[in-house]
């Protein structure tokens, strides 16, 4: 279980994540001010990588500065979503490097996502290290094109693990109703082995929907909804999500 600020990961029902994929400052803000009055959202993540200033690390740093004022409160994690993982965004490493320490030193920022298959192994464990000084890491895998198998998940959660990671997360697109299970049985397995390490894990798409709402059954402390704009193939509206988790 991992505490940030006045929610705790990993505990009761899965927590509900909804993004910021605006492009300009006074957009992310009017958002992320939506986001903040919305019961049906325990934390917001503002994905850097639809911003339009987000190569300049300056203008980072002011738009998060701002954004902290506008959501109160409620936890704030910060992702850059590279393009080769389905992100808006392509960017180089020193300049990933760059923002995320910059961005976790910020003192606006409580979590971060960083994907552990950018660099090679070394640079991300120092990462990581330098990360968590300040902000819980989230570790990140995507894919949007299949689903890997059980064993392969397996894996790449326990890499994450390796790590260092506060959080290992790993969303896959599933092609069958049997891939959605494949993730959740992996997902189940991996929690039951790894007590009081809270794992985020769904399935994108229709087929997916199913794995956005039963966290709780199958081990996954986290789920990402939208109010807005979608960041991701199957996100489910906060509210109806929230109602969902409830009845669960």
């Amino acid at each position: 279980m991992i505490r940030v600020r006045d929610i705790t990961i990993g505990e009761g029902s899965p927590k509900i994540c909804a993004p910021v994929v605006e492009v300009t400052q006074e957009d992310i803000l009017e958002e992320g001010e939506k986001l903040a009055l919305s019961k049906g959202v325990d934390l917001i993540e503002w994905r850097i990588d639809f911003y339009d200033e987000s190569s300049d690390i300056s203008k980072i740093l002011q738009t998060a500065s701002l954004l902290r004022t506008v959501v109160g409160k409620k936890p704030l994690l910060a992702t850059f979503r590279t393009k080769n993982e389905g992100g808006n965004k392509e960017i180089e490493e020193s300049a990933y490097k760059d923002m995320l320490i910059a961005i976790s030193e910020s003192g606006d920022i409580d979590m971060v996502d960083i994907e552990v298959y950018f660099m090679d192994e070394k640079n991300t464990k120092d990462i990581v290290k330098s990360l968590k000084k300040n902000v819980v890491v989230v570790g990140s895998y995507h894919d949007f094109d299949k689903t890997p198998s059980y064993d392969e998940i397996i894996k790449r959660l326990c890499f994450m693990k390796s790590q260092g990671v506060s959080i290992p997360k790993l969303a896959c697109m599933p092609q069958n109703r049997h891939d959605v299970f494949t993730l959740m049985e992996a997902t189940q397995d991996f929690v039951s082995k790894n007590v009081g390490l809270p794992v985020i894990t769904m399935s994108m798409g229709d087929y997916g929907k199913v794995s956005r709402v039963a966290g709780k059954s199958f081990g996954s402390a986290m789920t990402f909804g939208c109010l807005g704009k979608a960041s991701a193939p199957g996100q489910i509206n906060v509210d109806d999500l929230r109602a969902i988790l409830n009845i669960l």
